[in-house]
């Protein structure tokens, strides 16, 4: 009698789906890839692609090895009081930063993006798409405030991280929070 279900053993599907991934995302970006045209360059049903990755941004964060979930992240950033949204947003940043593990990934994504206008508007449309277009309409607050909170999150990140000035790169965490928070809070403010 033939065995139904998964074949024992490792498999090699979860890797070419994240192969087809890419080739789409490379291809098409991020607006124009989906998930039905992820499944068939795989050579698989697109309810396997839902298996594996849930949605096409999760399919989007493990192929480009993202360090973060697009959607712990906003739900992170909107529980709790508004009027600490600011803190919120810099110390969940600042934390991902902080770990080796998140800050290797971070690094490279800065790097890719400052180098190849073709990753830097994939990078776009989902941050856009996945993460400012749903914090913007669940605080009602204009796109423009969110990137300008990004802009000051993305210049904090470079003087600290990459570049490493003094005495900011070796400033607590705290004492960035004190500092930042209120600038941050600002743009959330209504």
């Amino acid at each position: 009698m033939a065995r139904t279900g998964r074949r024992p053993g490792q498999t090699q599907t979860r890797e070419d789906i994240l192969a087809a991934a890419r080739d789409q995302f490379a291809e098409r970006g991020y607006g124009g890839a989906t998930i039905r045209g992820i499944a068939a360059a795989a050579g698989v049903n697109p309810a396997l692609v839902h298996h594996f990755f849930g949605s096409k941004d999760q399919v989007f964060v493990a192929a480009l090895n993202l360090p973060f979930n697009p959607s712990v992240l906003v739900d992170t950033l909107l529980e709790g009081p508004r009027d600490r949204i600011g803190e919120r947003v810099l110390r969940l940043f600042l934390g991902l930063w902080r770990r080796q593990e998140t800050r290797a990934p971070f690094l490279a994504l800065l790097r890719s993006v400052s180098n190849s206008p073709e990753v830097a508007a994939q990078m776009r449309t989902f941050m856009e798409t996945a993460v400012l277009s749903r914090i913007a309409a669940a605080l009602e607050l204009p796109t423009l405030r969110l990137t300008a909170a990004a802009s000051q999150m993305m210049g904090l990140a470079m003087v600290r991280y990459v570049l490493a000035a003094e005495p900011m790169a070796s400033a607590t965490d705290d004492e960035v929070v004190a500092l930042v928070a209120p600038v941050i809070q600002r743009y959330f403010d209504p």
